[in-house]
């Protein structure tokens, strides 16, 4: 299933913007910034992007992540498109800041008390990537 039949099995309109970010995310594979994003398509304007993440998330199509610097990132949650399903931990290098989805493996089972209706959840686990690590980062 391509970025345009996802968009439009969640129900959202197939427009130019929603497409080429989606198409955007798929292709980068790994949580994105809007501001990467912004950089990536700089025929779509700022506005424009916050807007589009704001309906993938709200569709169910996008879940976004913090990194150590703030900045949410964003990734597809289509295991069709993109091998991002959501509910998994995120992988973050605290030397350059990069962020990777660790598929294939759920987030940890919390007790949730009784009358808390959870909305989300996510797992960040910091270290030092492999190209840190082989520049001689600790």
């Amino acid at each position: 299933m391509d970025a345009r039949q996802r968009l439009s099995a969640a129900g959202l309109r197939r427009t130019a913007a929603r497409v080429l970010v989606t198409e955007r995310m798929v292709a980068e594979g790994r949580p994105l910034t809007p501001a990467g994003i912004c950089e990536a398509l700089p025929e779509l304007d700022r506005v424009t992007v916050y807007r589009t993440l704001a309906s993938l998330e709200g569709a169910g199509l996008a879940h976004k992540v913090q990194g150590l610097d703030g900045a949410w990132r964003y990734c597809i949650d289509d295991s069709e498109i993109s091998g991002c399903p959501g509910g998994h931990p995120h992988l973050l290098c605290t030397r350059c800041g990069a962020m990777a989805c660790l598929l294939g493996q759920g987030l940890p089972w919390v007790a949730v008390p009784e009358g808390f209706a959870v909305q989300g959840k996510q797992l960040v686990v910091h270290g030092i990537c492999a190209s840190c690590a082989a520049a001689g980062a600790r």
